[in-house]
């Protein structure tokens, strides 16, 4: 996972211990990593803002050995997850009678399998929770997330084809309350974000069920996109959260910073398998601490 901007990182360091007194030398290196961390998904302008710093840093003198420069860099890059704390899912839950979770994303970045996931999590942690099949524009989208359930154990509000996403996500609270629920996990049609016909079916949708959160789902393979995804469905209708899914598919890695720094919001977890337990909770510190091992 993530292999490929490791590597680049790694190789980076590795030059630069050999050229710390040489200013000539670091310019250099670090033209080369910015080039490394473009390819390898990490968004243009977060590049600037990690190289920039180093590049004072350089002018300053601060930099008088390898340790230095990777304590630069990956505080460089911790940087720029500022402004998007995490969020504890189940302690919100906890103080909500019924917590109410909107799963956003394009079409084939996993969402319905990351919502079986989430709905485990909860379970798992004693929550009761209803996933709520609120995508009637796809065939067989309601039956993909019922068989899920089935499998999971786990319970799925279904509508027929062709009913309002609104109308079935505003059911689906008072089944859920009726019937003891505390948690209610609403899947949304896979909706490309320059489409602005769903995009209104959505902003519906949000404002009938008032969720708690809304979490973007992302595919962590569809490198610079995933940051155009991200801004449009933020600037749409908001976004809280951000779950990357295919993480353990991607060689690149730049994907969370770029999200973390475009739209300032909380990576919450990432994918990292097909099994319904395939979902590790992200830390930056730990992304950043194992980029630089």
């Amino acid at each position: 996972m993530f292999e490929k901007l490791k590597k680049a990182i790694s190789s980076f360091s590795e030059k630069v211990s050999r050229a710390l007194y040489s200013k000539k030398e670091l310019e250099k290196f670090i033209y080369e990593l910015e080039l490394q961390l473009v390819e390898n998904d990490v968004a243009y302008e977060a590049v600037v803002a990690i190289t920039s710093r180093l590049r004072k840093l350089v002018e300053d003198g601060a930099l008088r050995d390898r340790d230095d420069v990777l304590k630069a860099l990956g505080e460089a890059i911790i940087e720029l997850f500022k402004g998007s704390e995490a969020i504890d899912v189940f302690a919100e839950a906890r103080r909500s009678k019924l917590y109410k979770v909107i799963f956003l994303g394009v079409n084939g970045v996993g969402k319905t399998t990351t919502i079986a996931k989430v709905a485990k999590l909860f379970r798992d942690r004693g929550f009761k929770p209803l996933m709520v099949a609120a995508d009637t524009f796809r065939a067989g989208a309601q039956e993909q997330l019922k068989v899920h359930g089935e499998r999971l154990g786990i319970p799925v509000f279904i509508a027929r084809y062709g009913v309002s996403p609104a109308a079935i996500a505003f059911d689906s609270i008072a089944f859920a309350e009726k019937r003891g629920y505390n948690v209610l996990l609403i899947d949304t049609a896979g909706r490309m974000h320059v489409d602005q016909d769903l995009v209104e079916e959505l902003k519906k949708i949000v404002r009938v069920v008032k969720p708690h959160r809304k979490v973007l789902v992302i595919d962590a393979l569809t490198g610079n996109d995933a940051v155009e995804q991200a801004k449009k469905f933020n600037e749409a209708v908001g976004v809280d959260a951000v779950i990357i899914a295919k993480a353990d598919a991607c060689e690149r890695g730049g994907v969370p910073i770029s999200i973390a720094y475009s739209i300032k919001k909380p990576i919450i977890y990432l994918g990292t398998g097909q099994g319904y337990s395939d979902l590790e909770e992200f830390s930056s510190h730990k992304y950043v601490e194992y980029l630089l091992k």
